[in-house]
């Protein structure tokens, strides 16, 4: 069972907290990413993409010129393809661009990625991680302490000032902020390194243990 340190903001240990080994010391099934993201990603897509076809052009009700005697080709419509202000052929249309991925598939799929950055040593516990008033600076100093670059923070229930948190580092490059409930595979991956405060922890060992 890992057994990780619990940080303050200040980079002083207050305790240390064991972990699930079915969370964060599972077999990584690396092969399970690709289609986790995949299915992420695609299920983002709003698929309102539109283009009209020949039948839903307006206009192009009279034949443009009569068929024969003109010298040009016979035409029955200006609203084919080929004229200009015509319909568009095989153009896209609304549609659904989800993948199917089994429930179980994508869970093992995020405790894949958690124990992935716990075997790392790239996981990190914070007590807390809370900021009266938005203060960026102050952000980018704790972010200095920890020599976080590239970082996902995830807060829990016990975050009351969750707000100035994201406000403190929504300006910072390669830093995101989620809720318990928004942690993901694409983020986790996307980031070197994944901070979880405590309550965060135990709302992501609700979910997945």
């Amino acid at each position: 069972m890992p057994t990780l340190p619990v940080f303050n903001t200040n980079k002083e240990e207050v305790s240390q907290i064991e972990l699930s080994e079915a969370v964060f010391g599972a077999e990584v099934r690396e092969w399970l990413f690709y289609d986790a993201v995949r299915y992420q990603l695609a299920k983002r897509r709003a698929g309102t993409h539109a283009v009209k076809s020949r039948s839903q052009v307006s206009g192009g009700g009279r034949k443009p010129h009569r068929q024969k005697g003109t010298g040009r080709a016979r035409a029955g419509t200006t609203r084919a393809v080929h004229w200009r202000g015509g319909g568009v052929v095989h153009g896209p249309q609304v549609r659904s661009h989800a993948h199917k991925m089994n429930k179980k598939a994508r869970r093992a799929a995020l405790v894949s990625a958690l124990s992935r950055r716990c075997e790392e040593g790239s996981l990190t516990i914070l007590e807390n991680f809370q900021m009266e008033t938005p203060k960026t600076k102050e952000f980018i100093t704790v972010m200095g302490r920890f020599e976080w670059k590239n970082v996902l923070v995830i807060t829990g229930d016990d975050n009351q000032k969750g707000d100035s948190l994201f406000k403190s580092a929504q300006n910072i490059d390669k830093v995101t902020i989620l809720p318990a409930e928004g942690l993901n595979v694409y983020d986790i991956l996307k980031h070197q390194n994944l901070v979880l405060t405590k309550g965060a922890l135990d709302a992501v060992m609700t979910r997945l243990g």
